[in-house]
């Protein structure tokens, strides 16, 4: 029995099965592990590398069969189905948290962990994996220390290691390379401060200076219920963050999920996004803020003068419970006279109008420059004052400059579109006429039911303006009674019967993102803006055309 920090393999304790087979005629080759990996320069008094076992070579049917590692492992297997030579696995060190662990007294070994992943992370060398055994961990974590190769810290089992404070849950102002993997995460409860987590440069005299925080990955976390502010708050000079294959929901007030402010290479996937407040026994007042912010709010207090460099890729966002005024996606968001963010891209997302609550528009531009909207899906009655933009600017703002909208689907069945506004008219686009210099639109869908597309001459942008533009049904999945994954910490699984995160998003995926056959969609999109994969990180189709929306058939 061995541990290792591979993807895909079972979390925690690996079982390696033997005599999988004989290949090419018995021919089989035996090896054991190299020496453990170097330790880089260790702690001034480092504690010993807890023991590990000899991992044989074990030979696999296929070479399809290999396992892809993530990017902080070092090493995979790798089989040369030529000459049947089978080269070792290299397991990754493993240290231990649990919650009967000592600090004073622990080393950090299976028999003997540590209490905190704070320490843990003060006493281990580099390109190690941190487990973190199951219950519940109060008090702040702080994530600190520069490891060039990378740790993953890792709860043992998938979300039964709990996080809780009644501040800021996690803070990481002094971290490079750290990965944090398969929490739940959330305020212990209402009176709480802050935000859920914090990750923000403090390294330098200057945030975001030449030595930054970065390398910085959520992976596969539950992130939920701040009784404050945003959930995630990444700001003032950090950069290089992954935020990837998460759960959010239910932050408080005009707040976010996640708040990317002033800060640069930024990349936000494969999340699902929505709120539930009565799964958490707490009041829907529809008074929350975006999903997602993109700005900068402080200046020159940093070295970045707006947030660049942004990608919102492959996520689900729903069930909106929030303030009509905002919207799944923000990008600008205050009263600032320099672009509040540059180069942001929004593609392959799935955005669902399953609720009842009125938001502004699926997404919002404000104050910004060179930002593509690519291969959406946005889907549902999505009762908004503007169903599929909003393109605006508030006191000392710039004109917005570049603002792109390519391949995309927006599809209202109930023939309802834009029409939460409150007695004004139905709108596609809430996008003044004065206040944006350059736009495209361009091989786009439009669908309204049975209605006809809202035009409106007094909006900058009008479904008119797209000149390749497909008026027509994409044959969507319909979404009545979307079941939310919500996380059950009883049952230990979603509310929706998903077992892991990745299920859930396929099953929203596969129920309200994929087109049927013959949809109007399929082999539709432009190929010149087109990405090159889908929400499901499939490639895409290369002939004759991809498909428009998130999902490529």
């Amino acid at each position: 029995m061995v541990e290792s920090s591979l993807t895909g393999v079972t979390w925690g304790r690996w079982q390696i099965l033997f005599g999988m087979g004989v290949f090419l005629l018995g021919l089989m080759a035996a090896g054991c592990l190299p020496a453990p990996i170097s330790a880089g320069t260790p702690p001034a008094s480092p504690p010993p590398l807890p023991a590990t076992k000899p991992l044989p070579n074990t030979p696999v049917a296929t070479p399809t069969a290999v396992t892809q590692a993530s990017p902080e492992s070092t090493a995979v297997p790798k089989i040369n189905a030529e000459s049947a030579v089978y080269l070792p696995i290299v397991v990754t060190p493993i240290y231990y948290v649990a919650v009967n662990g000592s600090d004073a007294a622990g080393g950090g070994s299976e028999e003997n962990p540590w209490a905190t992943i704070s320490h843990a992370l003060d006493n281990v060398p580099d390109g190690v994996t941190i487990l973190v055994r199951p219950g519940t961990y109060n008090g702040q974590v702080d994530l600190r220390g520069a490891f060039t190769r990378g740790v993953i810290v890792r709860s043992e089992q998938p979300y039964q290691a709990r996080l809780r404070h009644n501040d800021t849950v996690l803070v990481c102002f002094r971290g490079k390379g750290i990965t944090l993997e398969g929490f739940d995460i959330s305020h212990s409860g209402p009176g709480a401060a802050r935000y859920v987590i914090q990750i923000q440069d403090l390294i330098g005299s200057q945030s975001g200076g030449a030595n930054y925080v970065s390398r910085i990955t959520l992976r596969n976390n539950i992130i939920h219920d701040s009784y404050n502010d945003d959930l995630v708050k990444v700001n003032n000079g950090a950069g290089q963050i992954i935020i990837t294959g998460n759960i959010f929901y239910n932050q408080q007030g005009l707040d976010s999920h996640i708040d990317a402010n002033s800060v640069t290479d930024v990349t936000i996937e494969d999340n699902i996004f929505f709120n539930d407040f009565a799964a958490s026994g707490r009041p829907n007042n529809n008074d929350t803020g975006s999903y997602i912010v993109i700005k900068d709010s402080n200046g020159n207090s940093d070295t970045n003068l707006g947030s660049k460099n942004i990608t919102v890729r492959r996520n689900v966002f729903l069930n909106w419970e929030g303030d009509s005024g905002n919207t799944f996606i923000v990008v600008g968001e205050d009263t600032v006279s320099y672009y509040q963010a540059q180069n942001v891209l929004v593609e392959n997302n799935l955005m669902l109008g399953n609720g009842a609550n009125v938001m502004h528009a699926a997404f919002h531009v404000r104050g910004s420059k060179d930002i593509t909207f690519r291969n959406n899906t946005v889907v549902g009655d999505l009762p908004s004052k503007a169903f599929a933009m909003r393109l605006s600017i508030v006191a000392n703002n710039l004109n917005n400059v570049g603002i792109n909208f390519y391949n995309n689907i927006w599809s209202d069945p109930t023939g309802t579109m834009g029409s939460g506004n409150q007695g004004e008219p139905n709108d596609f686009s809430d996008t003044n006429l004065a206040q944006t210099d350059s736009f495209s639109l361009l091989n786009n869908l439009y669908w309204n039911g049975a209605a006809p597309i809202p035009l409106d001459a007094a909006e900058l942008v009008n479904y008119t303006d797209d000149g390749q533009r497909i008026i027509s049904d994409p044959l969507l999945g319909g979404q009545t009674a979307v079941s939310l994954p919500y996380w059950n910490a009883i049952t230990n699984s979603f509310a929706d019967g998903s077992a892991t995160i990745t299920e859930a998003f396929a099953k929203l995926v596969q129920q309200y993102g994929i087109p049927v056959a013959g949809s109007p969609v399929i082999d539709a999109a432009d190929p010149a803006h087109a990405p090159a994969d889908d929400i499901m990180g499939q490639p895409r189709s290369i002939g004759p055309r991809p498909d428009i929306g998130a999902f490529e058939q």
